[in-house]
């Protein structure tokens, strides 16, 4: 098991390094001059002599692969630079706002598997019933339907006509439980329904096939009831394609916490990340874009970990 471990671990090396190539080159290949950007309006009665200086002082006079080693560099040691507007060190910016961002991915997990599980269960029990269409059409409208509309409309219904939760803001869960869960009931409901759209179209496909095994039929013919035969055999061996799709997911957490956290106002990486974006502010959409990388990818494989749990059959060396 560790020997796989450290093997997977090898193999995300040139994974994270060619991540951080692309966004490097993509991030400064975009049109424009990022220092007329950070200068503002007086970029244009700014003389040229301002302009070098300034670019001098981010660095960005040097050629790409200097400055891309560099940074990249520093980035082995812990230290992703620091914002080229606040100047603000970017490892203790992420170190405030990655909490806020975890916060509401687990949540928003916890509210698409407690959706997903029951009515992808249901679905497939009751298949081709009219309350597996019925299910079957929330699911396409989940999948069909964008997180920042269910968001926007979730605030207007129950921040704004009801008063019953906050419209915004984030309080953490070691300051105030209470509050914390408050203003988390929204995001997380508006990022997690829409995936555990998938997740629960996932459920049913993967509960279908299993029905149809022998261990099943025998499990019947002995006389248990559908719901031992659904819950403690064919559901856990259902799992397997599951727990992939939701491995998956988790890559969609994090990037749809981008919209979410605006809409929500949560000072999260999402937030942190679209505001870099509107100023050009380069060392922290690389710093962002890096550290959503480094989660994935061991999000990943925690799901390949995950197999031998519920497979005893599966074997790591």
């Amino acid at each position: 098991m560790w020997r796989y471990i450290l093997q997977r671990l090898l193999a995300l090396v040139p994974v994270v390094l060619i991540v951080s190539v692309v966004t490097f080159a993509f991030i400064h290949f975009l049109p424009g001059d990022p220092v007329i950007a950070l200068i503002g309006p007086e970029a244009g009665t700014a003389s040229p002599d301002v302009i070098e200086a300034r670019k001098h002082e981010l660095g960005l006079d040097r050629p790409l692969p200097v400055q891309y080693l560099d940074w990249l560099s520093g980035a082995l040691r812990g230290d992703l630079g620091n914002s080229a507007v606040t100047r603000q060190e970017i490892t203790e910016a992420l170190s405030d706002r990655f909490p806020v961002t975890l916060h509401l991915a687990v949540a928003s997990f916890v509210v698409a598997v407690c959706i997903a599980l029951p009515t992808g269960i249901l679905s497939a029990y009751k298949r081709n019933s009219p309350l597996d269409r019925i299910l079957t059409i929330l699911a396409l409208t989940g999948v069909a339907m964008p997180s920042f509309w269910l968001g926007i409309l979730l605030i207007l219904i129950f921040a704004v006509q009801l008063q019953w939760l906050p419209p915004s803001g984030f309080v953490s869960i070691t300051t105030d439980p209470v509050e914390c869960i408050k203003h988390l009931i929204l995001p997380a409901i508006s990022l997690g329904t829409v995936q555990s759209a998938v997740i629960m179209r996932q459920v049913r496909s993967s509960l279908l096939e299993v029905f149809r095994e022998d261990y099943v039929r025998t499990a019947r013919a002995k006389g248990l009831n559908e719901r031992a035969v659904t819950i403690r055999h064919a559901l856990r061996n259902a799992m397997l394609p599951v727990v992939t799709i939701v491995g998956i997911q988790v890559s969609a957490l994090l990037g749809g916490s981008v919209v979410t956290e605006t809409v929500f106002a949560m000072p999260g990486m999402g937030r942190y990340a679209v505001d870099a974006i509107f100023i050009r502010d380069y060392p922290v959409v690389q710093a962002v874009v890096l550290v959503t990388a480094l989660v994935v990818v061991l999000a990943n494989l925690l799901t390949d970990l995950s197999y031998a749990l519920l497979d005893p059959r599966i074997q790591y060396s």
